[in-house]
């Protein structure tokens, strides 16, 4: 097999692998009725101020209609709250309940465990390698198809 075929073939895996081992947490480890879907809102919303519909949108790379009906279910399960900016009344701007809290920072102990569990198996040269090539990967990704 060649370097490219055997590149596609670690690359689909490992997408594949992480996608399954976040779903599967999600789904039994008490992340209250949230999807994979919601998670992605709920990290992207984050901890910090309140954001508006318009960047999260942009952030995750769909229209504002799309996040509105993610965040119409997030609000329904108590995961995010909504409110109108005070300076613009058009704006409308989204933020994280402590229930939504509660879930967002669950979600990243997983990742800096699972980040953790990766990396201890490599030396410090091998981990900067690693953190230049994704990236560089993240970059062209971005680039190409965002």
């Amino acid at each position: 097999m060649d370097i490219n075929a055997a590149l596609h073939e670690v690359f689909v895996k490992v997408f594949k692998d992480i996608t399954g081992i976040e779903e599967s947490e999600i789904r039994t480890k008490g992340y209250q009725g949230a999807t994979l879907n919601d998670m992605r809102v709920i990290e992207t919303i984050g901890i910090g101020r309140p954001k508006n519909m318009s960047s999260v949108a942009k952030a995750l790379s769909v229209t504002t209609g799309t996040l509105t009906i993610s965040v119409n279910s997030l609000v329904k399960k108590g995961f995010v709250e909504r409110v109108r900016s005070e300076q613009d009344r058009r704006v409308v701007l989204v933020s994280l309940t402590e229930k939504g809290r509660q879930i967002y920072e669950r979600h990243q102990r997983f990742h800096d465990e699972l980040v953790k569990g990766i990396v201890s198996q490599l030396d410090e040269q091998e981990k900067v390698l690693l953190e230049r090539i994704l990236s560089n990967l993240n970059q062209y990704i971005r680039d190409r198809y965002a």
